[in-house]
């Protein structure tokens, strides 16, 4: 005869993210059926992000540049590519 496995119930509450992060890695969610909802999420991507290899030199050049002219450095290299793209056109 097989015995049923004790399933412990979720607390009212957690102390914070950490404690609801410890509690749910070791605890299956399919083991309270009921218990959550399905939601709908409509999300819209405002930017995309792309990883390319810079040289280090570059990059130095580029953040000084970025610092001094107080602006992000994403939004330094964009614009400085797409100048470079125009002209080469």
């Amino acid at each position: 005869m097989s015995k049923k496995r004790q399933i412990e119930p979720i607390p009212d509450e957690f102390a914070n993210a950490h404690e609801a992060a410890e509690f749910w890695d070791t605890h299956d969610t399919t083991d309270y059926p009921g218990t959550f909802r399905t939601v709908r999420v409509v999300a819209e991507l405002r930017n995309r992000h792309y990883e390319i290899p810079i040289d280090a030199d570059v990059i130095k050049t580029l953040e000084a540049r970025a610092r001094k002219m107080g602006v992000p450095l994403g939004r330094l290299a964009s614009d400085l590519l797409r100048r470079q793209l125009r002209i080469s056109a």
